[in-house]
C-alpha cells in the first residue's frame, strides 16, 4: 500500500521488497520517497536520505554522486532536485510542495526559489555537454535512474517513511495489546420507547426515565482535534501579472533583435532573458506572497532552453523568407548568404571564367542550394545538424552530421574561376551542384 506523500514520523518494515510493474514501483517510490535527516548531513541531507531509506552508508551515495557529477553532472543535478523533493524529516512537505502551498517546510521560499533556478544552469550542463545523443550526461543520467529504480525494487520495503496526516497526535487511541478502551456512554430514550413504570416498580418510574447525572469525559480518550480555522486571504499580489508582462516585453524586443541579426542576440540568450525576468519575479514573490503562477512559466521556458543550448541554433538570424541570387561580376557578389527562416538558392554560373570569389550561405531552417559553373574550381564545405547534405558527389544524412570538406576542380581540370564556398544549416538540406 502506498504511503503518504508527505510526513514520517518514524520508520517500518514490510519485510518484502516493493512489487508491482515500473509504474507501480515509480509511484511507490514517490510516495515513500526518502526524507532528509537532521543528522549524519553534509550539506542538506540528500545523501543521507538516501543512503537511510534504503538501509546503505551514505559514504557510498556521496561517492557515486561525486562521480556522477563528474559524468555529465547528473550528481549535481540529482542532488538539487533532492534537496527539492524530499521532505526535511520535521517538515510536513518538501520545500517545492510548500513553495506552491501544500503545507509547512523550514526550508525558506527565497532558497526553494534559488534552487529551481538553479536547476536552469545544472540541467543545461547535463543536457548540452557533449550533445544530444553522445554526451556523457545522457549516459550518466539513464544509468542514475536505472539504478535508483532497480535500487527501489529491491530495497524499497525497508525504513518506509510511517504517513503523517492531519490530527495524527490527537486521533491515536490508547491500548494495551490490541484492545482500546473507551468511555460508556449512556443514551436518552429513543422516541417512541415506552417509559411507563411496570407493576413491579415501586417507585413508579421507569428506569430509562431515571434523570442520571451527565456521563463523564474517558480520561483515556483524548479529546477530538479542532480544525484549525483558515487563515484569511490578503490582498493578491501584483508581483505575477508585472512579471509576465514584462517578460513578454523582452521576449518580444529580443525575438526582433535576432530575427534583425543583432550579433550578441540569440533565441539562447532571449530565452535566457526571460527566465531571468522570471527569476527575479519569483524570488520577488517568495517575500511578497505572490508570483507561484511562474512557475508553471518557468519550467516550459527551461525545457526550450535546453533544447535549444543542446542544438546548435547560433544562426537564427538574418530575417524570414526566400533569398535568391544570381550576380554577374565579383563586386555583386556577397560575403554572406544569410535567412533565420527560409530558403537560399544561389547561382554562380553566370561570374566571370578567371579570379578567384568567397562567400558563405547560412541558415538557420531552411534550404540552402548554390549552383557553380562546371569548368569553376570549387573548394567547399557543408554542414548542417538535422537533415541532408549533397555536394558536389559528397553526401551525408541524419542527426548530427559531420561537416563535408573537399575540392573539386570541375570538368575541365585545374584552371579557371576558383570559388571558395562555405554553406551551412541548421535544419535543412545543404545542396552545391554544378549547372
Amino acid at each position: 500500500m502506498l504511503e503518504g506523500m508527505s510526513g514520517a514520523t518514524g520508520t517500518q518494515n514490510s519485510g518484502r521488497p516493493a512489487q508491482g510493474g515500473f509504474e507501480e514501483t515509480v509511484k511507490d517510490f514517490w510516495a515513500s520517497r526518502p526524507r532528509r535527516p537532521q543528522h549524519g548531513r553534509k550539506i542538506a541531507g540528500v545523501a543521507a536520505a538516501v543512503g537511510n531509506r534504503y538501509g546503505i552508508d551514505p559514504v557510498v551515495i556521496r561517492v557515486a554522486l561525486v562521480a556522477a557529477t563528474m559524468f555529465g553532472g547528473v550528481g549535481l543535478l540529482f542532488y538539487i532536485l533532492g534537496w527539492l523533493f524530499f521532505a526535511d524529516e520535521r517538515d510536513e512537505v518538501a520545500p517545492m510542495e510548500s513553495l506552491i502551498g501544500r503545507g509547512r517546510s523550514c526550508t525558506s521560499n527565497a532558497l526553494t526559489v534559488v534552487l529551481c533556478v538553479a536547476l536552469f544552469p545544472a540541467a543545461s550542463w547535463v543536457f548540452s555537454g557533449g550533445g544530444w545523443f553522445n554526451g556523457g550526461g545522457f549516459i550518466g543520467l539513464a544509468l542514475l535512474v536505472a539504478a535508483i529504480y532497480l535500487l527501489h525494487r529491491s530495497r524499497g520495503h525497508l525504513n518506509r517513511p510511517v504517513a503523517r496526516g492531519v490530527g495524527d497526535a490527537s486521533s491515536a487511541s490508547w491500548a494495551d495489546g490490541s484492545a482500546s478502551f473507551t468511555a460508556a456512554s449512556v443514551s436518552n430514550p429513543v422516541a417512541g420507547t415506552d417509559t411507563t413504570a411496570p407493576a413491579w416498580d415501586p417507585l413508579g418510574a421507569a428506569p430509562l426515565a431515571w434523570d442520571l447525572p451527565d456521563p463523564q469525559p474517558d480520561p483515556f480518550t483524548p479529546p477530538p482535534a479542532t480544525p484549525r480555522p483558515p487563515a484569511p486571504r490578503g490582498p493578491r499580489s501584483k508581483i505575477g501579472p508585472i512579471t509576465f508582462a514584462i517578460a513578454l516585453v523582452v521576449a518580444g524586443v529580443g525575438s526582433v533583435l535576432v530575427v534583425e541579426g543583432e550579433p550578441w542576440f540569440t533565441p539562447q540568450h532571449v530565452v535566457g532573458l526571460v527566465l531571468g525576468v522570471i527569476g527575479i519575479g519569483m524570488v520577488a514573490g517568495s517575500f511578497a506572497r505572490g508570483g507561484r503562477g511562474l512557475i508553471g512559466l518557468a519550467i516550459p521556458l527551461s525545457v526550450i532552453g535546453l533544447l535549444l543550448t543542446s542544438a546548435p541554433v547560433d544562426d537564427f538570424r538574418g530575417g524570414v523568407g526566400e533569398l535568391t541570387g544570381a550576380p554577374r561580376t565579383v563586386a555583386e557578389l556577397r560575403p554572406v548568404y544569410e535567412r533565420g527562416l527560409g530558403n537560399i538558392e544561389l547561382d554562380l554560373r553566370n561570374l566571370p571564367d578567371s579570379g578567384a570569389v568567397s562567400t558563405s550561405v547560412r541558415t538557420g531552417a531552411g534550404n540552402s542550394s548554390v549552383i557553380v559553373p562546371d569548368t569553376a574550381d570549387v573548394t567547399f564545405t557543408c554542414e548542417n545538424s538535422i537533415g541532408n547534405i549533397e555536394c558536389l558527389g559528397l553526401e551525408r544524412s541524419g542527426l548530427g552530421n559531420e561537416p563535408v570538406s573537399s575540392t573539386d576542380n570541375g570538368t575541365d581540370g585545374p584552371g579557371g574561376l576558383n570559388i571558395t564556398l562555405h554553406v551551412q544549416t541548421t535544419t535543412g538540406n545543404v545542396e552545391v551542384r554544378r549547372g
